[in-house]
This record gives structure tokens, sequence and C-alpha cells, in this order.
């Protein structure tokens, strides 16, 4: 068997090279999608289950003054109706009324 020359060694290391650099960024990219979830995950969890209704409302309207300047796009919008157009502090509900 023919032994490669430098010249084939170095092609190969540097593909070798730019396959793990393109598998780092999807690992990072995943990593950074991830945080962003866990994060969205936990407003939405205060904004529905804080103990605090005062800090819940701040948040509310900390989200309704900046979160229709960050999304661009429409359908990205239609996913946050219900924050972004409800009352600061819930509404009863006429069956609630009743009961």
């Amino acid at each position: 068997m023919p032994r490669k020359t430098i010249e084939q060694r170095i092609a190969e290391l540097e593909e070798r090279k730019k396959a793990l650099k393109a598998r780092l960024g999807k690992q990072e990219r995943a990593q950074d999608t991830r945080r962003k979830i866990l994060l969205g995950a936990l407003v939405l969890h205060r904004l529905d289950n804080s103990n605090n209704s005062d800090f819940a409302d701040q948040l509310r309207d900390w989200i309704r003054k900046e979160l229709p300047g960050f999304l661009t796009r429409d359908g990205d919008k239609a996913l946050f109706d219900d924050i972004l157009n409800a009352s600061s502090s819930p509404e009863v509900t006429t069956s609630e009324q009743q009961t």
C-alpha cells in the first residue's frame, strides 16, 4: 500500500477539521435553541403561576411593550395574541361569576 503524500494527509485533515467545525456549529445552535425554549418556558410559567401578582403584571406589561417591536413576522405575532391582547388582570368570565 503506497504511503499518502503530505499534501493528501493535509487535505484529509482539513476535511476532518471542516466536518468537526460543522458539528460544533450544529451543537452550539442546538444549545442556543434549548436556552431560548427554557427561558421562554420560565417566562410563561411566571405569567401563569406567579405568587406575586405585581411581578406578573409588571412582566406582562414589559412583554406587551417590548414584544411587538421584536417580532417581525405576522405568524410570530399571532403566536402571542393571547399575551399581547389580553388585559393586565385576568377577567372573570360570566360562568365564573355565577359560581
